[in-house]
């Protein structure tokens, strides 16, 4: 239940971030962009986000290896570790590596018109809107059914079992496109811009 407060107070962050960068367009730039913070803002945008990318796949992981095991004990544990990770490690890496990288790409210029940072951009959005959207409630669904459990009872339900195998296929939908961003950042391709495309 601490874990649905958590990541409900850092979803309200990112909503308030999110309508202060659109009321307040200027003036986020302007905060954001600060000649003696580049150095700063680089080094913790690769940290937050290879941390936030770390996590996410040993996480589904560590999920998965739990599951082979068969053991109620394994799984329930793994499971509760990796939701604590999410709310109280992953989310907040989530916020620093957008605040970092948006203070990076203002200062390289419109983010929409430079190729790899724009694309890199609706990857990462698309992955965000992908948790919001099935993992999040796939994560409800799993506690309310880890509520109902007969702790005499050796075997998970079959409905648990089938939820958590799902989570598998939810999360690499989610890291595949992180995968692409991490490459995108390395290589930075000359590819056209998002906001060329739209044209």
């Amino acid at each position: 239940m601490k874990n649905k407060y958590v990541l409900i107070g850092l979803l309200a962050v990112m909503a308030g971030m999110i309508a202060f960068a659109l009321f307040f367009r200027e003036e986020f730039i302007a905060l954001l962009v600060q000649p003696a913070l580049y150095g700063h803002a680089r080094f913790v945008h690769i940290v937050a986000t290879t941390l936030f990318f770390a996590n996410a796949v040993v996480g589904m992981l560590w999920e998965q290896r739990s599951l082979v095991s068969g053991r109620k004990d394994v799984i329930l544990h793994t499971y509760s570790t990796v939701a604590w990770l999410d709310a109280r490690f992953s989310s907040p890496l989530i916020i620093i590596s957008v605040i970092a990288g948006l203070s990076l790409s203002f200062s390289m210029g419109d983010l929409w018109q430079i190729g790899w940072l724009s694309v890199g951009f609706v990857l990462f959005l698309l992955s965000g809107l992908f948790w919001v959207v099935s993992d999040i409630p796939t994560q409800y669904k799993v506690n309310a059914l880890m509520a109902q459990l007969d702790p005499a009872d050796p075997a998970l339900p079959a409905e648990l079992t089938r939820i958590l195998r799902l989570r598998w296929w939810i999360s690499l939908a989610g890291v595949a496109p992180l995968a692409i961003v991490f490459a995108l950042m390395v290589y930075k391709p000359d590819i056209p811009a998002v906001a060329s495309l739209l044209h």
